[in-house]
Formats: structure tokens, C-alpha cells, sequence
């Protein structure tokens, strides 16, 4: 198995006063789908009653991210553009509940002109969350695919920071377009896989435990795969997928996973 722990765990240690926190990932938030940003929107904008103490969003909050310039500013009789209601609302809930975000493998160039513009906090990937007495540990969960050598290959790439300031460097125009022929690509391999579950590259047991044994946590919380369920790793370890959000599919998905003092993990559905 390859050599996948990391050489040390970041460490968030959460304020005593915190009783709830909320986990999402994957909403894959697209102007072509604007019905899964209104859900994301009422997620947001729920009664002080029914809102928990923090949000961490563990990535792939975005379909695709391109560069902070996204953000730039626009003229003010101008109609917000999809990115900017996108960081409103994020930085209208950060004024009454903390929002950390975790790059994923379609947002990791994210950065800190957006998470300043958003009101939001970065964190590593993997981190640690200190929380009830507890070690939480928190991942996007691609980093964990060790099957899926051919993304892990690309992943190395794009990851580089070579890459990512030559991209970045090229106009606006053409990291959209290769952006669509990436997705587009990403859309292919699911669409030739989707008839057999067995070819989905899920995250590596072993690799798994080993960052938990590594971290001193008992339980992984990651997303990206889709897959939500509870998974025992055996010797006491267990990891917990968070559900992708999909406003089209039939049935609609969207959840949060909610942890507690009170009831412990419970998934919340939204529709």
C-alpha cells in the first residue's frame, strides 16, 4: 500500500460552548442548477432555533472553481453574478455561525481573496477536530481513493503549485473552457462506470485506519464519494460518509450530517 499518512494532523480544538456542528460536502453548486442552490440558501438561512454552532464544509462545494477572480468586483446596477450570491450568502451566515471549508478535488483552487470575501476559514485536509471530549477526523476523502490510480496520478498534477500558477496565469475565457473539458471528461468516466457500482473507486480501509491510528480519533468523516453510510474499519475505527446534494435526482439529496452533544451523529435530510 502506498505511503498515504500525512506527516502530521492539523488540529482544530472547538470552544467549549459549542453543543451541535453541521458536516456537508459535495453540493456541487452550479448555475446550470439553481434548485440546488436554493435549498443550499434555506439550509443557510434557518431560525437561530434550528441552526448549530459551526458549519464545516468538507469540500466540492462547487462544481468547478477557476480562480478567485471570479469574485472580482462587478458594477454596482449589475445583477449579481452566480459566484457573488454564492459568497453573500456564505458571508451573511459567518456573521452568526463560524464556516470552515476543506478543498475538495473540484474547488481546490480556492483561495484566500475568496475565503476573505466569503467571511469563511480554511482548513487542511486532513484536520483534526477536537470536540466533546472527542477527536473527529475530517476529510474531503479523495486523497483516500488509492484504487482510482489514474485520478490519484491527476490529483498529483493539479496539486502542484506549478501547475496551479500556470493555470491560473491564463485568461479568465480559457480556464473555462478547460474546465468544461475536465468536467466534461469526469462526467464520461462516470457515465461508462455507472452500470457496474463494483468500478466506483471507493476509500481504502487500510489507509483509512492507518490515519485514524495515526490521528488518535476513532472516527473519519469525509465525503466525494457519494456513497453516504457508516462503514466499521474493524479495532474500533469507523468512518461516516457524508451525502452529495442533487436537486435533479429522484429522488432529490441533500443532507447534513449533524453531531451533537445531545444524540450524537444523526443525518438530517432537507428534502
Amino acid at each position: 500500500m502506498p505511503e498515504t499518512t500525512p506527516d502530521r494532523f492539523a488540529t482544530l480544538r472547538a470552544p467549549a460552548h459549542w453543543q451541535a456542528v453541521d458536516f456537508i460536502s459535495d453540493l456541487h453548486l452550479q448555475a446550470a442548477e439553481p434548485a440546488t442552490l436554493t435549498l443550499w440558501q434555506h439550509y443557510l438561512q434557518q431560525p437561530p432555533a434550528q441552526r448549530a454552532d459551526a458549519l464545516f464544509i468538507l469540500g466540492d462545494l462547487f462544481e468547478i472553481w477557476i480562480g478567485d477572480d471570479v469574485l472580482a468586483p462587478q458594477a454596482p446596477d449589475t445583477t449579481p453574478s452566480f459566484w457573488h450570491t454564492c459568497a453573500r450568502l456564505l458571508r451573511e451566515h459567518s456573521r452568526h455561525t463560524p464556516v470552515y471549508f476543506m478543498h475538495g478535488n473540484r474547488d481546490f483552487l480556492l483561495g484566500p481573496h475568496a475565503l476573505s470575501a466569503c467571511g469563511i476559514q480554511g482548513l487542511d485536509d486532513p484536520t483534526v477536530l477536537e470536540l466533546q471530549g472527542q477527536r473527529w477526523l475530517l476529510s474531503h476523502g479523495d486523497a483516500l481513493c488509492l484504487a482510482d490510480t489514474d485520478y490519484q496520478q491527476f490529483r498529483a498534477v493539479v496539486r502542484s503549485a506549478d501547475w496551479q500558477r500556470d493555470f491560473l496565469a491564463k485568461p479568465l475565457s480559457e480556464r473555462e473552457a478547460i474546465a468544461r473539458g475536465l468536467r466534461e471528461q469526469s462526467e464520461a468516466r462516470k457515465r461508462d462506470s455507472a452500470h457496474d457500482p463494483s468500478l466506483w473507486a471507493d476509500v481504502d480501509a487500510g489507509a483509512a485506519r492507518e490515519w485514524l491510528q495515526a490521528a488518535g480519533s476513532q472516527t473519519l468523516i469525509h465525503g466525494h464519494t457519494h456513497r453516504p453510510d457508516q462503514h466499521d474499519l474493524g479495532q474500533g475505527f469507523r468512518r461516516v460518509v457524508l451525502s452529495d446534494w442533487d436537486s435533479t435526482a429522484l429522488p432529490p439529496r441533500a443532507e447534513v450530517l449533524r453531531l451533537s452533544a445531545q444524540d450524537g451523529l444523526q443525518r438530517l435530510p432537507l428534502c
